[in-house]
């Protein structure tokens, strides 16, 4: 009744839901979701709202995550670790790595603290906490000045030349119309081959970019970038090494020193001193049609970068000792707290394994560091190191970032399942980072973000400067309207309506009515809700949440929850600070406090979230349903059983939407007895040809460009709903899979005869007219998934190769043509899990049974990354990027914690101490899962102490098993203290996640009201 009641009143993007890492249980995953977006609901993200993805991966490689099995471990001969405790949170797999050991390999472990996994390292290096960018950055300023500048590896070079941006050619110039603190707009971009007479005319000319042929001693375009990728001449977008006009051969040239016309002093920002160096890069002219312009190659900007001077002038360190130029080893030392001459054993150990065993050093990394403030720029850091001595594509090589169980293997057909694609598009997903810190008011206790962010981050053109001033909310109104961003609610007034309006207006067809509604937008009758989030109109009101725990281990910010989502009791006593510091934002006063109508939460047991909610619906545990899992950590697809049916009035999640959206059929055939039209706003979204419609920003509102759906501004999308069949619909699976296939990642392919399979050999459902195949029944719905997905059906695979052969003109499909046969079902792997098969949508080969690697597909058969250029992105041609100076790898101190707004209002008590806060995975329990148990329990002191240093303990007048007070302006948790040596000075752990339903006394501090748990003591950042 909820549901039906908001969708006609409020509309159904009113209507959210959360559960996250749908791997670890498909179906169930797949049971809320389908429901969500078959009524127009909003499905929130979850990998990147608790701060799990690692944006370095897209960053550079165009991809959300993908990394090794643990199995690949074992091939790699040096191993380094950091933020990652693998003898902690990955047991089954540590294994690997002590096995490696034993087989010749080398591993490195950087942590803080003598961690679990610290014991199985040959080398332990205690850098400081938040410091491993520091690390890496010197480390890079050894490679790049030994096996590049001093002597030349041809292995490392070769590498860089085909599978990296490093040869590409960067406009140089100063600008004339630059203005104070500002570059000119084309300064520090990738040179355009549209610039240049021989490409004018080539189709996507502004999206193909040039470097530098040896042979023909001039620029050159080479295939592969991402304007090859979305023209209509297929069959280019390839690394083969070859000019996109004519097919010739082209030679790269890594640098232009020896062959320069000229040595332009460019500025590099030295982010932790606050100044610039002047340092000379070599540079070619160029005649374009604007002009003679200088180009560097990105290795020339690199080596300025890191500080290797081969003789240039400038600004350059002349030794390793040289402390006060960034990136010296010796430099490195304030930060990290490590000698130098470790760093260069380090470096010269890691690159010359990387040369002869050409590329097989990996990087074990995870939370640890992505967690931090500047997690992107550590991670960066060391990718660099990866890609300089040609490691990724390798086995045994790359970064292999693992956190949670992310990887969902049989995405392509899943994904057309759980989002309900087979019966309507698009759907409706949002991220949480921008949901929470909008909806959540956490946007108004933050001042601008000019307060910590470096006063060098003020460059870039065309205003792109005017992204580094300001508040956060305001771009986040920008990122909305401009097409970025999704966010939702979308407008001030149901989407429903909104489509009526134009109705009414004289518009019909879809293309009539988002006309009708962009010029509502552009004249301001209609508003984005992002604009004004504190506006009843536009406050989400049901939330959904199952699998999960959104309101502690998933909340950060979670007495912000507490006060604006539910209204209830909070010990938050931080100051709304954003007033005045708007532009964008209509500012209400009093803030919300209680913005939902409804939390309903599905769950086997009660934790913090169950306890806030309204409505609790019991499911069923791992053992009690029918369900598909995969991980990152392995290669295979395995089933959950039901081994015994649910406990008492529990069902599994599929079986409880089932229920849910049959009961919404029933109330909608009197409420919405008709199918109704709703208008869906999506942002431009990456792997599509939208990735090609903003050369440069236009801000529409700002009069810059006209607001065009798709191009400048959300797509706008009319969708068909049948509430009244909506459960018809939920256990059918809809015609569209067999009219258009499936797909992922850009890709696609026909299912259409495997579609019609199902509907022979599997149950059926039949209604209208109409045969579907069911998914009535969750293991029908598994079925259904290893019949179409790539990984689990050979010659689902085969064609899907096939059409990639088919874009990338070059030969795949080889790679499934032995396994055409193959078909996986949900019985045979209850009796013996199965390893996946080799797939496009991936990026391993496991042919032979090699161990899975990441872009070893891209490697070893020339398949573009799906970024800018189509190689691995060293350079990031963004006019944000630019504008921070996070365009090359770059080091940024931690943020200042009293300019972060932490402790404004939290005053020191009695004998306290000032520490960082670290929230790690524990060992004996998942999450709080499994922890709460009385043996647990005894071993941990009855509840989840705070580890700290024993000098520091000392300090605050602190005994081993005292009671202490965590606490700041976003609230506090009581706790007992662990006392102990391993951890260093200055930092401590609250291992996560506590529960409400044990052990949270009371806090003195905070008028006697209960205390929280560890995510009482952050607020979301963005």
């Amino acid at each position: 009744a909820s549901a039906v009641h908001t969708v006609k009143r409020h509309g159904p993007d009113r209507i959210i839901g959360f559960s996250p890492i749908p791997a670890m249980s498909m179906l169930s995953y797949a049971g809320g979701s389908r429901f969500l977006q078959l009524l127009g609901g909003v499905n929130m993200s979850f990998y990147d709202w608790y701060c799990d993805l690692p944006p370095a991966s897209p960053e550079i490689w165009g991809e959300q995550t993908d990394v090794a099995e643990s199995a690949d471990w074992y091939n790699s001969k040096y191993i380094v670790v950091m933020g990652s405790n693998l003898g902690m949170t990955r047991t089954p797999d540590v294994h690997f790595a002590a096995e490696a050991r034993h087989n010749g390999s080398k591993m490195v472990v950087l942590s803080p603290d003598f961690s679990m996994v610290s014991k199985y390292a040959d080398w332990w290096i205690p850098a400081n906490a938040g410091q491993d960018g520091a690390f890496w950055m010197a480390v890079n300023h050894v490679i790049l000045r030994e096996f590049f500048a001093e002597k030349r590896t041809p292995y490392f070079e070769e590498y860089l030349k085909r599978y990296s941006d490093v040869p590409f050619l960067v406009v140089v110039d100063p600008g004339k119309e630059a203005g104070p603190g500002e570059a000119a707009p084309e300064s520090r971009r990738f040179l355009r081959a549209g610039r240049l007479a021989r490409y004018r005319d080539v189709e996507n000319a502004d999206w193909k970019f040039l470097v530098w042929d040896e042979v023909a001693g001039e620029p050159r375009s080479p295939q592969g970038s991402v304007g090859f990728r979305w023209q209509e001449e297929k069959g280019k977008w390839n690394l083969e090494m070859k000019d996109g006009l004519d097919g010739q051969e082209i030679s790269p040239r890594l640098t232009m020193l020896g062959v320069h016309d000229d040595v332009v002093e460019m500025e590099t920002a030295d982010f932790a001193e606050g100044r610039t160096l002047r340092r000379g890069v070599p540079v070619k002219y160029l005649e374009t049609d604007g002009g003679r312009v200088a180009v560097a190659t990105v290795f020339d900007l690199l080596m300025a970068q890191f500080g290797v001077s081969r003789g240039l002038p400038g600004e350059y360190p002349e030794t390793y000792e040289d402390e006060g130029i960034p990136y010296t080893p010796a430099w490195q030392e304030k930060f990290t707290g490590i000698e130098a001459k470790t760093v260069l054993q380090f470096a010269r150990e890691f690159a010359s394994t990387a040369e002869k065993t050409e590329g097989r050093c990996s990087i074990i990394i995870g939370a640890g560091v992505n967690h931090w403030y500047h997690n992107n720029l550590m991670y960066r850091a060391g990718i660099v190191g990866l890609i300089l001595c040609g490691c990724v594509g390798k086995n045994g090589g790359g970064l292999n970032h693992y956190v949670g169980q992310e990887k969902l293997a049989p995405m392509a057909p899943w994904s057309m399942l759980a989002f309900a694609l087979d019966w309507g598009k698009p759907p409706r997903l949002q991220n949480t980072p921008s949901f929470h810190y909008v909806h959540s008011c956490q946007w108004r206790y933050e001042r601008g973000f000019d307060e910590y962010n470096s006063p060098l981050a003020t460059g870039g053109g065309n205003g792109a400067g005017r992204l580094t001033r300001g508040h956060t909310m305001d771009l986040q109104a920008k990122a909305v309207r401009m097409g970025w961003l999704p966010f939702f609610p979308q407008f001030n007034k149901n989407p429903l309506d909104i489509v009526r309006e134009a109705e009414e207006a004289g518009a019909k067809e879809p293309g009539e009515i988002v006309r009708w509604v962009t010029e509502q937008v552009k004249e301001g009758t209609l508003r984005f809700s992002v604009e004004d989030p504190d506006a009843p109109e536009n406050w989400p009101r049901l939330w959904l949440i199952w699998r999960g725990n959104a309101l502690m281990s998933s909340a950060k910010g979670h007495e912000y929850f507490l006060r604006h989502y539910l209204g209830t009791h909070h010990n938050m006593v931080a100051e709304e600070t954003a007033t005045g510091t708007t532009e964008e934002i209509t500012w209400r006063e009093p803030a919300p406090e209680g913005k939902l109508d409804l939390v309903v939460d599905i769950n086997f047991r009660m934790d913090t979230s169950a306890l806030y909610s309204d409505i609790v619906l019991p499911t069923a545990t791992w053992y009690e349903k029918d369900d598909l899992n995969s991980t990152d950590m392995h290669s295979y697809i395995h089933p959950l059983s039901a081994a015994v049916p649910p406990c008492w009035e529990s069902r599994s999640d599929w079986d409880i939407f089932k229920a849910i959206t049959e009961k919404v059929s029933d109330l909608s055939r009197v409420h919405f007895p008709e199918k109704v039209r709703d208008l869906v706003a999506v942002p431009l979204l990456h792997d599509t040809p939208a990735e090609l419609a903003q050369p440069t920003m236009k801000d529409w509102k700002a009069g810059e460009c006209d607001p065009i759906p798709g191009k400048t501004m959300p797509n706008l999308a009319v969708v068909e709903r049948d509430y009244a069949n909506l459960y018809r619909r939920f256990v059918s699976f809809g015609p569209l899979a067999k009219r258009d296939g499936i797909g992922f990642h850009g890709l696609s392919w026909p299912v259409d005869d495997l579609y019609d399979e199902l509907a022979q050999k599997r149950p059926t459902a039949e209604w209208n007219g109409q045969t579907y195949p069911s998914v009535e029944e969750a293991v029908d719905a598994a079925n259904l998934i290893l019949h179409l997905a790539p990984e689990t059906n050979g010659e689902s695979a085969y064609r899907a190769f096939l059409a990639e052969e088919k874009k990338v003109g070059l030969p795949l499909v080889d790679l499934a043509e032995g396994v055409r046969e193959v078909r996986y079902t949900f019985e045979e792997i209850a009796r013996q899990p199965k390893r996946l098969l080799t797939s496009p949508i991936w990026t391993g080969i496991m042919n032979k049974g090699r161990a899975y690697s990441a872009y070893c597909l891209n490697v070893e058969r020339l398949v573009p990354w799906r970024t800018l250029t189509g190689r691995q992105s060293l350079y990031l041609d963004h006019e944000g990027y630019i504008a921070f100076g996070e365009h090359l790898p770059t080091f940024k101190p931690n943020p200042d914690p009293r300019s972060m707004g932490d402790i404004s209002r939290s005053r020191p008590e009695g004998k306290s101490v000032l520490l960082n806060y670290l929230t790690p995975h524990g060992k004996w329990h998942i999450h709080s899962t499994f922890g709460d148990n009385e043996r647990m329990m005894t071993l941990s002191r009855g509840i989840e102490p705070l580890w700290m240093n024993d000098r520091d303990a000392v300090d605050a007048g602190v005994g081993d098993n005292d009671w202490v007070e965590m606490y700041n302006d976003h609230g506090v948790v009581v706790t007992r203290a662990v006392v102990t040596a391993r951890l260093p000075r200055g930092m401590c752990m609250l291992y996560h996640s506590p529960e409400r339903t044990l052990s949270v006394p009371r806090s003195p501090l905070r008028g006697n009201r209960r205390a929280g748990g560890h995510n009482s003591l952050n607020r979301t950042r963005l």
